[in-house]
């Protein structure tokens, strides 16, 4: 049985450069791929209830501007 799943809205242009960049990948869309970006961000997320360290937000704004998120 496959987890439950709720919406989330992205800007159309996000959604177009995503689903650009997952052609001819292994993701089956760009749900999957969001799904994916977002759970190996909150892997690396630190549970201890400390904010991020400015070396770990840069790490995720670098990361997010390479994926075409930000600019």
């Amino acid at each position: 049985m496959s987890e439950r799943t709720v919406p989330i809205a992205l800007p159309e242009e996000l959604w177009k450069k995503v689903r650009s960049r997952i052609d001819g990948s292994s993701f089956a869309s760009v749900d999957d791929f969001v799904a994916f970006v977002l759970a190996r961000l909150v892997e690396g997320t630190p549970t201890s209830g400390e904010p991020f360290s400015a070396e770990d937000e840069a790490k995720v704004k670098a990361r997010l501007k390479a994926l075409g998120y930000i600019d």
